[in-house]
């Protein structure tokens, strides 16, 4: 990474995070409602079957009740788990929200290692946190790698959920970045156009 993007990117996680920091924590769950109606009603999400979605920081957009609605619907649901032998996450699979999560390394709850693991081109839907994103669909993480990692070893349709806060019109990338299909926020969503490699 060049010092100017690594710079660029630090700046850009600083306004971010101040700007989650000002927003008022009651509107974190009438927000999420607002993204979760958004995120059921794409033709792509009805028609996955295998989805992997993410057990959210305070900072991030609630996804549980969507995770229960997806397992109660009778899809096969993943959540990431850190592999602590090669430090990436694995795709693993989610039974039940009520007993079943364990804190993982980075202390968000994840399916335990006696979960079954999938592959990551089983996935037909892939529901993305991150720090800040743009609307033609960049996405910026916190820094660690890991969806940058993951990502290309996708092949279903990848769509990122966050606040209003967190867009931002043009986002610093570097070559392993990678776009996302979509990006839902309580105001609205866009398509993005996105060459596969």
């Amino acid at each position: 990474m060049t010092p100017s993007i690594a710079q660029a990117k630090q700046r850009c996680r600083l306004e971010i995070r101040q700007r989650l920091q000002a927003r008022n924590p009651a509107d974190r769950e009438a927000d999420s409602a607002r993204i979760h109606q958004r995120l059921v009603e794409l033709p792509e999400w009805a028609a996955a079957r295998t989805l992997l979605l993410f057990h959210p920081l305070r900072s991030e957009p609630d996804t549980r009740p969507v995770l229960r609605r997806a397992l109660a619907e009778g899809r096969t649901v993943a959540l990431p788990a850190l592999d602590p032998q090669t430090g990436d996450y694995l795709p693993r699979q989610v039974i039940s929200l009520t007993a079943e999560l364990v804190p993982g390394p980075l202390g968000i709850l994840e399916p335990p290692a006696s979960a079954p693991t999938l592959l990551w081109n089983q996935l037909d839907f892939l529901v993305i946190p991150g720090l800040g994103f743009s609307p033609d669909g960049w996405r910026l993480g916190r820094g660690r790698g890991y969806y940058d990692r993951l990502l290309p070893q996708t092949r279903g349709f990848r769509c990122g959920v966050a606040f209003d806060e967190q867009i931002v019109v043009e986002l610093p990338t570097e070559p392993h970045d990678r776009r996302l299909d979509c990006i839902l926020t309580p105001s609205r969503g866009w398509r993005c156009s996105v060459a596969r490699t």
